[in-house]
């Protein structure tokens, strides 16, 4: 591929990236504050950034443009990420980040079960046997 800027592992390998920088930031920086208020500044900044992004690209939509399973779905996938960032660092406020941060990893197994279950993907002999590896090595470094 000529532009890595279009491929979607480019886009996968940097979310790894700032995935564990979030975990080793987040770590440091709820130290000696309450986990739930540290989440809260966290949301305040990607919202601060999400909007300044939007407004220099001009990519921001009006609400009516999108379709109301859209929208149900887009509100319940924020509803669980919020759910998700409460739990991680409240687990981070009490565990270690190198054992935290591979059992949140375990979401990566989850995803492919569910998906085989409600999205009906398809998953190879190999895929089934690189999640029970991810879910081993998750375990193995958790411990």
């Amino acid at each position: 591929m000529d532009n890595p800027l279009a491929a979607w592992q480019f886009w996968a390998i940097l979310s790894a990236v700032f995935a564990a920088l979030t975990a080793i930031f987040a770590k440091v920086g709820i130290e000696d504050i309450n986990s739930d208020f540290a989440t809260f500044i966290r949301t305040i900044v990607i919202l601060c950034v999400l909007g300044g992004i939007l407004l220099v690209t001009h990519q921001y939509q009006s609400l009516s443009s999108i379709s109301s399973k859209s929208l149900v779905f887009l509100i319940l996938s924020g509803l669980a990420t919020g759910a998700s960032w409460l739990c991680y660092f409240r687990a981070l406020k009490l565990g270690d980040a190198s054992q935290v941060a591979p059992v949140d990893k375990l979401s990566v197994v989850m995803v492919a079960i569910f998906g085989a279950i409600f999205l009906s993907e398809k998953l190879s002999a190999m895929n089934w046997s690189g999640i029970a590896l991810i879910t081993v090595g998750a375990l193995l470094v958790a411990l």
